[in-house]
């Protein structure tokens, strides 16, 4: 049963609450009084939460939003559903990974990674924010330092994740007069389940003993860089919804105000020097330099 004893005031959507951000997020906002329609692939592991907040605080919702007419299906849903047409905040939080050199990203790899990083959350706005601007609501983005900092084994990811960046700030613009506030939460390490686990291809270019310790690397990236726990990063976000600040850009999350800095204050080639030797492109380069000497002597 529920422990909240009244009625929520407000009605969030939140995506890829099956794990991670969302689902920590879809917690917190129980928590602050909302009730949540909870959407992912997957409706199992967000039946605890219905449990642990209510099935009425908490609703599961199946939505694939790389998949256009699942959105528009879901659009209809609420146009039956919600009070008065009004929605109060919109999370556009389902993330795909995407950890490849950037000549080993099939089109497949690109297609699915730009679905549901870019064009799923275009789609949930255009289909959703009549609701919001009849609430006067919220709209956020799980941004990334990836669309800020382009890490190795990371170009395709990065690029989805500027892309959505920069939809984000227009779409801040765009919105103000209509008293939507969007929040492009660029984000650092946070302990989600996130990582990428398909293998190097046997085909790449990293195909050799040092490639393939820094493709490992960089796979490891977030955990081994004391991220900030979901639950935390969760507190974090809230806050900046419930402040009713509009700032477009916020940081959260391990390393992303230091890196913030970074990026400012530190030129390109010195970022990008110190970027090779983190991620061991370095001993890349010495092991091609030095197979390159033995081919000269041979």
């Amino acid at each position: 049963m529920s422990h909240l004893q009244s009625q929520p005031k407000k009605i969030a959507v939140v995506t890829g609450a099956s794990g991670g951000i969302g689902y920590e997020v879809t917690k917190e906002l129980a928590r602050n009084g909302y009730m949540v329609y909870a959407c992912a692939r997957r409706l199992e592991p967000m039946e605890q939460l219905s449990l642990q907040f209510g099935s009425d605080i908490v609703k599961p919702y199946k939505l694939d939003i790389s998949q256009p007419e699942e959105i528009v299906t879901f659009a209809g849903f609420l146009r039956n559903t919600l009070p008065d047409g009004k929605l109060d905040l919109l999370y556009n939080n389902a993330g795909q990974s995407c950890t490849f050199a950037a000549l080993d990203a099939t089109d497949a790899v690109v297609e699915q990674c730009f679905k549901v990083n870019v064009f799923g959350h275009i789609n949930m706005c255009r289909e959703l924010t009549k609701f919001l601007v009849n609430g006067k609501g919220t709209i956020v983005f799980t941004g990334s330092l990836a669309g800020v900092v382009t890490f190795p084994f990371g170009s395709i990811y990065s690029a989805s994740k500027a892309a959505i960046h920069q939809y984000a700030r227009g779409l801040h613009l765009e919105l103000k007069p209509f008293g939507v506030r969007v929040i492009n939460a660029i984000t650092g390490g946070v302990a989600t389940d996130i990582q990428d686990k398909r293998p190097l291809p046997e085909t790449s270019l990293y195909n050799f003993p040092e490639g393939r310790a820094a493709f490992d690397s960089r796979k490891t990236m977030a955990k081994d860089n004391k991220p900030m726990s979901a639950e935390a990063y969760a507190k974090q976000l809230v806050g900046d919804i419930l402040s009713r600040k509009d700032p477009v850009d916020v940081y959260r999350g391990a390393w992303a105000n230091i890196m913030r800095l970074v990026v400012l204050f530190v030129p390109y080639w010195l970022l990008e020097k110190g970027l090779s030797k983190k991620f061991k492109l370095d001993k890349v380069n010495d092991a091609l330099k030095l197979k390159q000497r033995k081919s000269k002597d041979n």
